[in-house]
């Protein structure tokens, strides 16, 4: 039988997801419940669809449409998330979906449709030169051997903050994180999120999500947001107050992390997210011994579009970054949350 594009529907979303988990090339970004978190925490209309044939979905295409007055409109796969694009257990399923995507941006007019790869570019899409970069490396369980693995001046740094007296709890708590993760994005300049989009990440993501917070004196340092996929762990929100540095709490809360998701959920590799090129972030990832791997982020644009360009590295943010980490940290959690819904 022929291949036929259908909406995902809620009664789809157990066979969409079990596609997911069992195709090697998905992530935990392709999961159905990520649809549901991009409409009630940000208000944007999604429009994922499945490909099916013989009355089996044989590939799946999570897509949503981003459109504000300060960033633009474009339909991305997968926003807010590091990973996207269709994934289908054949060939001819991957066309139909690729063709769907195309059919839609020329129906809504949109400027722009991205796809997120995290293997090869889509032949024929244009790609930006290499921006964001993620970071994946096996983990063994063992705690002993995942230490001696990080490279020697980075284990001093997690043993430096262990000496502090730095303990560890693990919970669900996302407005717990969300009090660090502010204070530390603040100081970034960047805009926060929502508690709202936390905490809907926590629900909607029962058994594959928890939030670990790093202690000093029995005051939050340092608290991340991970998930859990097939082997996969993926530390995906997390940050530090001022102390954490000096604390060395950041470098605890990442082994921490690893850690327990080898010898508690058997985890075997380690995804620590992407980072933009020549930022801080993407020193500190090398220096735990990960290699940078490009990410593929490619574009169909209609006639007379360029490509999108919203990010921290645009010289033309400078100045606004600049203001935004002088800004009261109440003054910059009340503002965040709109701003931030149209950087997916």
């Amino acid at each position: 039988m022929a291949v036929r594009i259908r909406p995902l529907e809620d009664a789809a979303a157990g066979a969409w997801d079990r596609f997911v988990q069992t195709t090697p090339d998905a992530t935990f970004f392709h999961l159905s419940a990520w649809r549901r978190v991009i409409e009630k925490a940000f208000g944007h209309t999604t429009h994922y669809a499945y490909a099916e044939q013989d009355g089996d979905i044989v590939g799946v295409l999570p897509l949503a449409r981003i459109r504000t007055r300060l960033f633009g409109d474009a339909l991305v796969s997968t926003p807010f998330c590091v990973y996207g694009g269709p994934v289908s257990a054949t060939p001819e399923a991957a066309a139909a979906l690729e063709d769907h995507a195309r059919d839609l941006m020329r129906r809504t007019g949109v400027p722009s449709l991205e796809f997120r790869r995290i293997g090869a570019p889509d032949l024929g899409w244009q790609e930006r030169p290499p921006l964001y970069y993620t970071f994946r490396k096996p983990i063994t369980g063992d705690a002993e051997v995942d230490m001696k693995a990080i490279p020697r001046k980075q284990r001093a740094m997690v043993r430096k903050g262990l000496g502090n007296g730095l303990t560890s709890v693990v919970d669900g708590d996302t407005d717990k994180l969300h009090r660090v993760y502010a204070e530390s994005v603040r100081n970034l300049g960047t805009p926060v999120f929502s508690r709202r989009y936390f905490r809907l990440l926590g629900t909607l993501f029962p058994g594959m999500s928890d939030v670990l917070t790093v202690m000093h004196e029995d005051r939050p340092v340092a608290s991340v947001l991970s998930f859990y996929f097939r082997d996969e762990v993926l530390p995906y929100y997390g940050g530090g107050t001022r102390a954490a540095r000096s604390l060395a709490a950041n470098d605890v809360m990442y082994w921490e992390v690893m850690r327990r998701a080898g010898a508690e959920r058997g985890s075997r590799l380690f995804d620590f997210g992407r980072s933009k090129s020549g930022t801080g972030a993407f020193d500190f990832k090398r220096n735990w011994g990960f290699q940078p791997q490009p990410l593929h982020y490619c574009y169909q644009l209609r006639q007379g579009a360029s490509l999108p360009d919203n990010n921290p590295t645009n010289p033309r943010y400078k100045l606004i970054i600049a203001a935004w980490r002088r800004l009261p940290l109440p003054v910059a959690n009340l503002l965040g949350p709109p701003i931030v819904r149209g950087l997916g």
